[in-house]
């Protein structure tokens, strides 16, 4: 399946919901379940981020987002948050996200380190993660609530190959 991937725009807000209602795409969030469709659309629709979401049959069944270090000496590094609609997962769409905001990242937004979060025990994405470049920086550990207990969050990073150290 090779979906179509583009920038968000303020028609995707249904369909971004719809990937956010489902208990099992939430449950990987930082996210409490049942948000609002306003506070879903206020997550992803700042001018200081940059979303891509990816279209399927007219329908948004992903997205990925940066989210831009506001700090001046941090404004080459980025973080990431993804979701993909849990009736694609195993299709290639969160692979297809991930390779276009690299692109993005590494030629036209200027992010030297792309950085992120992810759950201890959601497999399925640090294996994603590690075949787009991104490498394990080390674990939070008891970071998050969930499921009636606590879970570990491990820091991930990808910096950019064409970086070269004091160049």
């Amino acid at each position: 399946m090779k979906p179509v991937i583009r920038h968000l725009e303020s028609l995707d807000n249904p369909d971004i919901f719809d990937i956010y209602s489902n208990a099992s795409v939430m449950e990987h969030t930082s996210q409490l379940q049942y948000l609002s469709t306003d506070t879903v659309a206020s997550l992803f629709n700042s001018p200081q981020n940059y979303t891509l979401v990816a279209e399927h049959d007219s329908k948004v069944v992903g997205h990925v987002t940066v989210f831009q270090s506001i700090k001046v000496r941090a404004k080459h590094c980025a973080s990431l948050a993804i979701a993909v609609h849990p009736e694609i997962h195993g299709k290639g769409i969160g692979k297809a996200l991930m390779n276009a905001v690299i692109d993005q990242s590494d030629n036209w937004l200027n992010i030297t380190r792309l950085e992120l979060e992810v759950h201890k025990d959601n497999l399925g994405a640090i294996s994603l993660y590690k075949r787009m470049g991104f490498e394990i920086e080390g674990t939070k550990r008891l970071s998050t609530f969930k499921s009636g207990k606590y879970i570990d969050t491990v820091i991930m990073s990808r910096i950019n190959p064409s970086y070269q150290l004091g160049a």
